[in-house]
């Protein structure tokens, strides 16, 4: 390579760092390099300038704002990038920064700050925010009297611990001494009107002291300079489709993967991406926009005495409420707000109680969609009052099960199909439902590429990665596999699959036997749960295997799980640190540290739901 011989004859570079760069080159099309190399030539001309103490052409750090993203999903990303250019807009300096690679040394010198945070599970901070969440509660934490900071939240209100990650930031920057210049907004899932509010308010108030203390002659680079969602140098860069702006997307193939006897319905899904400019990296995931059941909404208006021409307003739109309720609000997910409009809407003081008793309601909702809510408690109610008792329908994203190497203009889903009967009647997810039993082969569907820059293959081909995915939590290492296997890479790869019966739920079963019988796969190790009288699963495996997963991890395997977040997640995590006391010779709490080690050199990440 041209790079590998420019760098052999002269290099400040490490022989690691060089690889590194290598690797993060090869993934990059021509204009994304070109947004590299500027990114990089912009901060070469500040650190000579700070480094000489020139003249201020670029603005000064107290000048500069930093918004800081906590982000699962992507959504607190794509708010972030949004505040940083209604940032630029005003002339403003404004750098937008993965949490995740946010250097806790410099919040010390921070003199504005801004935190856009999700809340995941039980309250916790979404996976790449836990260093910065960790080190904030910890003892090494600076004392931040001048700094100047503002939270914005971003949660679902049919969880208990709605925003907590916000609220945790929120409260303990101002134990540190920090100043909020504007108060803390924790919104729910239908959140854009609300954060585009918020943002604007929040640069309206930092505008004249960001301006005043750059100077007038101050020259604004922002690092990185967001002119459009997804303009970052990642995947989907160059298209014009983006979330706000879904592709419609041909739909190629729908394979049932599960057996004929099996528990679970999972499809194999292949969607065209041809025409659309689209690309994605292993370990993205795809956005998918569905429409809702007809059926469901045809009873929906029948217990609610709704004729479904009737007109309604959404937003901005003017449409029949039959449409509405097919294109662009939830149904299928039920939610704290729905109740409380509801038995407003309804006169219903039965309702209205449960509503009132939180933990009550949240127990009443777990599993029962809008349609439930409705046979449980039919009422009349007008066509527009049901539109604004309902939320705005969010697209589902699915882990990535393929790599554009392999596939090209094509992509992969590993959708388990959300299937169930509660309460006398049959019940189906929304987008998964639309996927397996409502779209055709040949039909539409509208999608985006959702980057997660936080579940990534080592730089290095030569790096071995562990791979942790039971069910459809295999769908990006299947990804990761079809790329190693695409570039020729080097490094081992050790996969653990689990799912209930070998027969039945054996997904990819062929190409991972393929991939083991070449080489490419060099452990893979399986555990159906329910084969034998007792319960196996891949925590067991792990700690079956310990000493050769201690072994892989000291030789600087990279570590990977993708799945089930409630259960699976914790017991694989907690297996881990096992392993790490057995076999590393480590306290409990050596342990828990030498994993935050892994994680903060993203040796250690999580793609789980």
């Amino acid at each position: 390579m041209l790079l590998s011989s420019l760098v052999a004859q002269a290099s400040p570079l490490s022989e690691q760092q060089v690889n590194q760069l290598q690797g993060l080159v090869s993934q990059l099309n021509p204009i994304q390099q070109a947004w590299v190399s500027g990114y990089l030539a912009a901060s070469a001309q500040l650190a000579g300038q700070v480094a000489g103490q020139a003249a201020p052409a670029v603005a000064q750090a107290s000048a500069s704002l930093t918004i800081l993203f906590g982000s699962q999903t992507g959504n607190a990303r794509h708010v972030a990038e949004a505040l940083a250019k209604q940032a630029q807009g005003k002339g403003l300096v404004a750098k937008v920064v993965d949490m995740a690679d946010y250097k806790t040394t410099q919040l010390k010198n921070e003199q504005y700050l801004v935190i856009v945070t999700s809340t995941y599970g039980e309250g916790e901070p979404p996976e790449n925010a836990i260093g910065l969440h960790n080190f904030l509660f910890s003892k090494k934490a600076p004392k931040l009297a001048g700094l100047k900071y503002a939270v914005l939240g971003l949660g679902d209100t049919s969880y208990e611990f709605f925003c907590k990650t916000a609220q945790d930031f929120d409260q303990r920057l101002a134990e540190l001494g920090a100043t909020s210049v504007l108060a803390r907004s924790d919104l729910d899932v239908d959140y854009q009107a609300q954060a585009d509010s918020w943002s604007n308010e929040l640069v309206a108030k930092l505008e004249p002291e960001l301006t005043a203390a750059a100077g007038p002659s101050a020259q604004v680079i922002a690092w990185p300079r967001v002119d459009s969602p997804g303009s970052d140098a990642t995947a989907g860069a160059v298209s014009q489709y983006n979330k706000q702006q879904p592709f419609a997307a041909e739909l190629y193939t729908n394979q049932k993967i599960t057996g004929r006897d099996s528990t679970k319905d999972v499809r194999h899904i292949e969607i065209s991406l041809a025409g659309s400019g689209l690309t994605y990296q292993p370990g993205d995931a795809l956005g998918v926009y569905f429409l809702n059941d007809p059926a469901l909404v045809r009873e929906l208006l029948l217990l609610t005495a709704i004729a479904r021409d009737t007109p309604v307003t959404l937003g901005s739109d003017s449409l029949t409420v039959e449409q509405a309720l097919t294109e662009q609000l939830e149904l299928t997910q039920s939610y704290p707000a729905f109740v409380e409009k509801y038995a407003a809407a309804t006169n219903n003081a039965a309702l209205a109680a449960l509503a009132a008793d939180k933990t009550a309601l949240r127990a009443y909702i777990n599993e029962r969609q809008i349609i439930d809510i409705v046979r449980d408690h039919p009422g009349l109610l007008s066509a527009q009052q049901l539109v604004d008792a309902l939320r705005k329908q969010q697209p589902r994203l699915y882990s990535i099960a393929s790599a554009q190497a392999e596939v090209e203009d094509e992509v992969h889903l590993t959708v388990g199909v959300v299937r169930y009967d509660a309460y006398g009647q049959p019940h189906l997810g929304g987008a998964s439902g639309f996927l397996a039993e409502r779209l055709n082969e040949g039909d539409n569907v509208k999608v985006f590429i959702e980057q997660n820059n936080n579940f990534r293959l080592p730089a290095s081909d030569d790096t071995p990665v562990i791979m942790i995915g039971p069910g459809t939590g295999i769908a990006p290492f299947r990804a990761f596999l079809q790329q190693r296997d695409a570039n020729g890479a080097s490094g081992k790869n050790w996969l653990f699959f689990g799912n209930p019966h070998f027969t039945q739920d054996f997904l990819y079963q062929l190409e991972l036997q393929s991939y083991l019988k070449r080489g490419l796969l060099t452990k893979l190790d399986v555990a159906f749960s329910r084969d034998q009288a007792a319960k196996v699963y891949v925590q067991d495996k792990l700690r079956q295997h310990g000493s050769e997963v201690w072994q892989w991890l000291e030789q600087g395997a990279h570590l990977y799980i993708c799945g089930d977040a409630n259960r699976m997640a914790k017991d694989v995590q907690q297996a881990l640190l096992d392993i790490v006391q057995q076999y590393g010779a480590k306290s409990a709490e050596q342990a828990q540290a030498y994993l935050d080690e892994l994680r903060v050199a993203k040796r250690y990440q999580k793609d789980v739901y």
